[in-house]
């Protein structure tokens, strides 16, 4: 990636929960969510890898300028998909009795190989068919 005076090469892949770590973010919420973080993206001049929305966790796996604090790129993603998802979806709020839509943490780890960068991929990837399997049983 390259800004006007940098070139890096740095991903990471961020995690984050809804409060309480509630299922609320089922298929229609979970796509227009992708939406949003892409979007939200796009206007920070960040680059999305790969992504994936559970029903109870959020998967990103990203790129943006090594001057973006990884809290803040955080604080972003997080604070405009809340705002968008709570005035899209107010009946979303009922469901995590009225609390913010996402709990404080988040996990989040630099990547800068391509080997790694391949392993996350799959493993983001692969979480839809994992939470698949685990609902047959």
């Amino acid at each position: 990636m390259k800004t006007a005076r940098t070139t890096y090469v740095v991903k990471y892949h961020l995690v984050w929960i809804p409060k309480f770590r509630i299922p609320a973010l089922g298929p229609l919420v979970a796509k227009r969510l992708k939406e949003i973080l892409q979007g939200t993206a796009e206007r920070y001049g960040f680059e999305i890898d790969t992504m994936e929305v559970e029903d109870d966790h959020v998967h990103l796996f990203v790129s943006f300028p090594p001057t973006v604090l990884i809290a803040r790129a955080i604080q972003i993603f997080k604070g405009v998909s809340a705002r968008r998802l709570n005035e899209e979806f107010p009946e979303m709020e009922k469901r995590i009795w009225g609390a913010p839509l996402w709990a404080r943490g988040y996990f989040a780890s630099t990547v800068n190989d391509k080997t790694t960068s391949q392993i996350i991929r799959q493993y983001i990837k692969g979480q839809k068919k994992q939470q698949k399997q685990l609902k047959l049983f």
